[in-house]
């Protein structure tokens, strides 16, 4: 079986760190698949949690700083490119009713650039066994409409088959296909899905998804397809290796709620704040890739059935088994301290604390710096004339800023929280910057949020 194949989580992660540990001997290092099972195959040591490594071995996924000192162990071969974090099922468009004899397109926009690519699907929140019947990767037409480039078609293969099962509860990735492709270049992803899927797992804000009834993983052209939403299905990440690019500066996670995962942002415009920060970061000549790790409407501490596991959870599942990163950015905690103040009772989620907060933050900044990361901590937005505008819940807020602002528990702090604020009302996002809901940014604030981002400190 080879590396691409694949495993239980639990074993490919010690199969990583014994081939890591190895090559790291002769001066190279080699990795294997990002995930495999994430259910109830998950790992005696917590759900989705990789195994501690080993003394004297690398983490699964770090990468050291640069620049790099003499004889320090070379990185992965593969490293990710593009990300989003599963969601459960919703009773919302196709999420809910899932697809037969339907064709997904959609469109990714990459973060780092290679020689070969690879994807990630999932049905992590499925119930059924998902049969993917045929699928296709191919650079994406800058138009839009569905087109992709006819000579850069590769049908995806699994384990050498055109075809593949997965498991509930399973995430899994493709073989390697030889495709160059540009960081910041868009990359479609193509799936026959012929039997019935059941309810899918999904990411519910995204770019706008394709759908054809039939079988048309292998069109050039998009006139089959049509649309079906602003969400991803069964597509969790892109993977990718070799190419020019400089890739030992090491990826950067942005891990948090929808002012992560870009509510408020123009669909389909690469808006949000990371979309802005990996545009920085090549326009300064430090290209890395940023992988987008929000949920709109997740919480730290407490599970939600529309918003997702909590972060306490999904953090092992969606970060700690990234190839190639560096840094994450946290950016996590308005929902918690919200729900409980404004949500009715049949919606709200436990109160938390202020203490509760800091303390869970505290765990995913030991849970990173475990795996070889370093963190960023972010202190929330201002949240005054939305729903969370409470005397509670700015008291809460305030407080927590000051924390992650003077505990010195971060590596690094962004204050997205001046960044957005309006100087006449500090309370609130100042104008220029507001989607209109007084919550979440629009494109300006979040182009904001990336400038305030330190480069030096990624």
């Amino acid at each position: 079986m080879t590396m691409d194949a694949r495993l239980g989580r639990t074993a490919a992660a010690l199969l990583a760190l014994a081939v890591t540990a190895t090559l790291t001997a002769c001066g190279s290092a080699a990795a294997g698949p990002r995930t495999a099972a994430t259910g109830p195959h998950a790992a005696a040591t917590g759900p989705g949690l990789p195994a501690s490594p080993p003394p004297g071995t690398a983490p699964l996924g770090a990468v050291p700083p640069a620049p790099l000192a003499p004889g320090t162990p070379a990185l992965p071969l593969w490293r990710g490119s593009w990300a989003a974090s599963p969601q459960q099922p919703l009773d919302v468009a196709w999420s809910g009713r899932g697809f037969a004899d339907r064709t997904l397109r959609q469109t990714v926009r990459l973060t780092a650039g290679g020689d070969r690519v690879r994807v990630e699907l999932t049905n992590r929140y499925g119930t059924t066994p998902l049969r993917v019947t045929r699928a296709t990767m191919a650079r994406a037409a800058p138009s839009g409409d569905g087109s992709v480039a006819p000579e850069s078609v590769r049908p995806l293969r699994f384990d050498g088959r055109p075809s593949v099962t997965i498991p509930p509860g399973d995430t899994l990735l493709s073989d390697a296909a030889d495709l160059p492709v540009e960081a910041l270049a868009p990359l479609a992803v193509t799936l026959y899905l012929a039997e019935p899927t059941g309810p899918a797992t999904f990411h519910r804000i995204a770019a706008t998804s394709l759908l054809a009834t039939g079988d048309h993983s292998a069109d050039p052209s998009g006139s089959a397809f049509r649309e079906a939403g602003g969400s991803w299905y069964y597509l969790s990440g892109v993977e990718v290796s070799g190419g020019r690019e400089a890739v030992r500066r090491g990826g950067v996670v942005a891990f948090g709620d929808s002012i992560t995962d870009g509510a408020g942002a123009t669909r389909d415009a690469n808006a949000r704040y990371p979309d802005e920060l990996a545009e920085r970061l090549a326009a300064a000549g430090r290209p890395r890739a940023v992988l987008n790790h929000g949920i709109s409407g997740n919480q730290v501490v407490n599970d939600t059935t529309w918003a997702g596991e909590k972060a306490l959870t999904r953090f092992r599942k969606d970060v700690l088994t990234e190839r190639g990163v560096r840094t994450v950015i946290l950016l996590e905690g308005i929902n918690d301290l919200g729900s409980s103040e404004v949500n009715p009772p049949s919606t709200a989620t436990p109160e938390v604390t202020v203490d509760r907060l800091i303390a869970a933050h505290r765990t995913l900044v030991a849970e990173a710096r475990a795996h070889g990361l370093r963190v960023i901590g972010a202190t929330l937005t201002p949240v005054g004339g939305s729903p969370y505008d409470t005397p509670t819940v700015e008291a809460k807020r305030n407080a927590f800023n000051h924390w992650v602002r003077t505990s010195g528990a971060y590596d690094a702090v962004v204050d997205f929280d001046r960044a957005l604020a309006d100087p006449s009302a500090p309370h609130r996002l100042l104008p220029a910057y507001d989607s209109g809901d007084h919550l979440h940014p629009g494109d300006a604030g979040y182009h904001a949020m990336a400038e305030a981002v330190d480069l030096d400190a990624l």
